[in-house]
Parts: structure tokens; C-alpha cells; sequence
């Protein structure tokens, strides 16, 4: 049978109904039975759009015009919004945002998972939904003869260049604009990805909110730093907090942001922050949620689903520089971590030092291969917590924790699909979804934060 032929083609402008919105934030429409995607819409809007993209199954556009606009639209408070590719839902009023989020878990249930009749909460999202964020990784290089720093245009690598960015904290978007001002005066060059020439390539800024301590990492194509003190200085001088100056050296040609190698230039390797009463160090490398106040929430969560009473045996895998786990600690009889980046562990263990807290044991390695171990030793965890990234779990983790048997898994998640999917492979190992509590960890965003309880049903 000979596959029916797409109706529409590249260049050619359609009018279309706006009736839902995908996981990436694009409206989605249908035009004689064909799926377009457009960004920028809103679910109840009729446009016209220009098709830029034609796949077998779907298409993609760009909106030329609202012919009906949905009530749910709003004015995008960012003036760069159409062209950064930082946020996608500027455009929609924020509870509708939230709406979509639940809708987009709701969905992955469903679709990808086959589960009906999931419990699933409305999003907990944030009162005030700006200026959040505690790290920014800004891109440097040239545009029209001068210096850039910002964030990709969507669908990119054309930097747009920004000075005040919507969902970024103050102190962030101040050291970042302070060290522009800087490379241009002392005529560092930025780095151009076509030649693989120039030395700034990003700068990192990460803020301790709880502890007013900031940290710069300048990334640089080698080791050269040109009029490294004087930067350096001038850091220290116009930065309030500043207490790390840090050079990460990056001599690859790849999309990822930071090098294995960093040079401390100035201060301490490591700033400090609390979620909750834990304080944590955190270096270049180290994962820490991004949105502090919606961090405690997620925890929180995570912790009432655990349901401690101070007698249990946890195992938190993926745990990272430990946030969960130790976050945790004060209402368990004995924490266990495991990660997989030898560093992140050497980290752990250091914040358990830091905040005295001696009922953990943190372990490099697969945590498929370890857990396994850990039931052959006598371990029994009663609540296992995972939070994995966004390809979900591996399926010989799933396997490990079914066969260690713990009463109740908290299934942290930043990708609906992967949820869903890890989920109904569960739920045929008698363990059974309860609920899900969606968290709005990146307003104006595409992206959902969920925490699962799953609960081991008895024969």
C-alpha cells in the first residue's frame, strides 16, 4: 500500500485550529487529518502558519498571524521572548501553564504508560514565578563585530544577546554582565565555534541563596587566559558575595558546557547552600536543583511520600552530591547512596561530613550492580528513592528494586514519558501507582518535575 502522501509542503501557508500543546511547549494542529506543530500558540487559538518543516507523520510551522486568540494568552514580559530559545510558554498566562503541565503528565500516562485512573494532583507551582533560577551557563561570542553573551536562539546557536534575563536571579544576570564588561575592556576574545578559535566559551554564575555566596566559572578553549589578574580583580571588586573564582578548561569541540579539568583563580573551590536545614558545598560540577524555593517543595513531597518514622532503611539511587538522601537523614535509621560519577560521591560524602551527619554510606557505581550487592549484605531497604535523568531508569535498576522488595518507591522524574513508561513496567511487578504530585520547577518553561509514590502490593 503505497503511504499516503503528506498535504502539505514546505513554504506553503495553512489556517489551523490550535487544540493542545506538546511536551516542548509547541501548539499543536491538525490540517486534513496531518499534525503541524506551531510555537507560540495557545490550545483554542485558529492561525495561519507558514510550513517550515513536512515529516512523514507530522509537519512543523512558524505563526504568521492569530486569526482567534485564546483567553489563556498573554503578552510575554521577556522582550527577546520570540527569538530566545530559554522559555517557551512566556506567552501563556501562568495558571494556564500549570494546567498544561498536569495536562502533558496526564497525557504520558495515558499514551505511553496505558494507565487510566492515576491520581494526578494539580501542579504545585510558585507564587512568584521569576527570577528563580540559581545558575546560569551563558554562551559568549561575537555578534556584529561585538561581544555576546545570552542564550540560543531556539532550533540554534545564534546567541541573543541579553543583559536581564526574566527567569534568572539578579545576582546572576550582575556577574555575568559584569564579566562582559570586563572582556571587553581588557580584549579577551570570545570564543567562535565555527573556527574553534577565541577563548571565553561560556561563563557559569551560580548563587548560594541561603548563604549570599556566588560563584563564577569562566570556560576557555585551552588553558590561555589572557590578563588573567586583572579579571580576576575586577570580579572581586564589582561582584557582591563573590566567593569563587574559577577557571574550567575546555579544549573539545562539543555542545557540552564545562571541561574535566578546573583551576581554582581565586577563593574557595566551593559555595555553600541549605535545602532546609542541610547545608550543601557545591562545586562547577555538581547537580543542585536550579529553583531553590520549589526544591523544598519537591522535597518536602518526597519526604511525605517516604513516610518515615525514624526506623527505616533508605537507599536513594542516582543521589547525586547526596541532596535527597541527606535531606532525608533526620528521619531514617540508616541512608544509602549510590551515583554513578565518582566525583558527585566524593561530594556526598563531604556534605554528610559538613553537616555531621554519620547514619550514611555513599558508594560509586551503577546502581543496578550495587543494589544487588547491597541485598546479599542484608540490606533491606524499606523505602527506595530514585531520581534518574531524563532517559528514566535502566531497566536492570527497575529489576534491582523489584527484587529488594521495599515497601514504598518515591520515583522522582523530570520527564513525564520516561515516568510513565518505568511506571507500567512496575506496575506489572506488583507495584502499584497511587499518585503523582507534579511540581512547576521551571516556570515559562516547557518542563514538569514529578514525584511518584509507588506502593508494593501484598499477594
Amino acid at each position: 500500500m503505497t503511504p499516503k502522501k503528506p498535504p502539505v509542503r514546505p513554504g506553503e501557508t495553512i489556517t489551523l485550529e490550535i487544540h493542545g500543546n506538546s511536551h516542548t511547549g509547541d501548539g499543536v494542529g491538525r490540517f486534513e487529518g496531518f499534525t503541524v506543530f506551531v510555537p507560540q500558540t495557545v490550545s483554542g487559538e485558529r492561525v495561519r502558519a507558514r510550513i517550515t518543516k513536512v515529516k512523514k507523520s507530522y509537519a512543523h510551522a512558524r505563526l504568521t498571524e492569530r486569526l482567534k486568540e485564546s483567553p489563556d494568552r498573554v503578552e510575554p514580559p521577556c522582550p527577546v521572548f520570540e527569538r530566545c530559545g530559554g522559555c517557551q510558554l512566556q506567552h501563556v498566562a501562568y495558571p494556564a501553564q500549570l494546567k498544561m503541565k498536569r495536562q502533558q503528565v496526564a497525557d504520558s500516562f495515558q499514551r505511553i504508560g496505558g494507565m487510566t485512573g492515576v491520581t494526578i494532583h494539580p501542579v504545585i507551582g510558585m507564587e512568584e514565578p521569576r527570577n528563580y533560577r540559581n545558575k546560569a551557563q551563558v554562551p559568549f561570542g561575537w555578534r556584529k563585530g561585538r561581544v555576546a553573551a545570552g542564550f540560543y536562539a531556539a532550533g540554534s546557536h545564534e546567541i541573543v544577546d541579553i543583559e536581564d534575563c526574566l527567569i534568572q536571579q539578579s545576582e546572576n544576570d550582575q556577574a555575568v554582565q559584569t564579566v562582559k564588561k570586563m572582556v571587553e575592556q581588557l580584549k579577551i576574545p570570545p570564543y567562535d565555534e565555527k573556527s574553534h578559535k577565541g577563548i571565553l566559551r561560556h561563563v557559569m554564575v551560580r548563587t548560594g541563596v541561603n548563604t549570599g555566596e556566588v560563584m563564577v566559572v569562566l570556560v576557555t578553549n585551552g588553558s590561555r587566559l589572557p590578563n588573567r589578574g586583572k579579571l580576576v580583580k575586577a570580579l572581586r571588586e564589582e561582584i557582591p558575595g563573590l566567593a569563587s573564582v574559577i577557571q574550567n578548561i575546555h579544549p573539545r569541540r562539543t555542545n557540552v558546557v564545562l571541561g574535566r579539568e578546573n583551576r581554582l583563580l581565586w577563593g574557595q573551590p566551593a559555595i555553600h547552600d541549605l535545602i532546609g536545614d542541610v547545608r550543601f558545598a557545591i562545586s562547577p560540577h555538581s547537580f543542585f536543583q536550579v529553583n531553590p524555593s520549589q526544591t523544598e517543595v519537591l522535597y518536602q513531597q518526597v519526604k511525605k511520600y517516604a513516610a518515615l518514622s525514624g526506623e527505616e532503611t533508605v537507599i536513594d539511587a542516582y543521589c547525586g552530591i547526596g541532596t535527597i538522601a541527606l535531606y532525608l537523614a533526620g528521619d531514617a535509621a540508616e541512608v544509602y547512596g549510590v551515583e554513578s560519577v565518582a566525583q558527585a560521591v566524593e561530594d556526598a560524602r563531604h556534605n554528610a561530613e559538613l553537616n555531621g551527619i554519620r547514619h550514611t554510606v555513599f558508594e560509586s557505581g551503577a546502581a543496578e550492580e550495587v543494589m544487588p550487592r547491597w541485598a546479599e549484605e542484608g540490606i533491606r531497604p524499606d523505602v527506595i528513592v530514585v531520581d534518574p535523568p531524563r532517559k528514566g531508569c535502566a531497566l536492570e535498576l527497575l529489576d534491582a528494586v523489584v527484587e529488594m522488595g521495599p515497601d514504598r518507591l518515591v520515583y522522582v522524574s523530570c520527564n513525564p514519558a520516561t515516568l510513565a513508561r518505568d511506571a507500567a513496567y512496575l506496575s506489572e511487578r506488583n507495584y502499584r501507582t497511587e499518585e503523582v504530585q507534579p511540581v512547576d520547577m521551571f516556570p515559562h518553561t516547557s518542563h514538569v518535575e514529578t514525584i511518584t509514590l509507588l506502593q508494593r502490593q501484598t499477594l
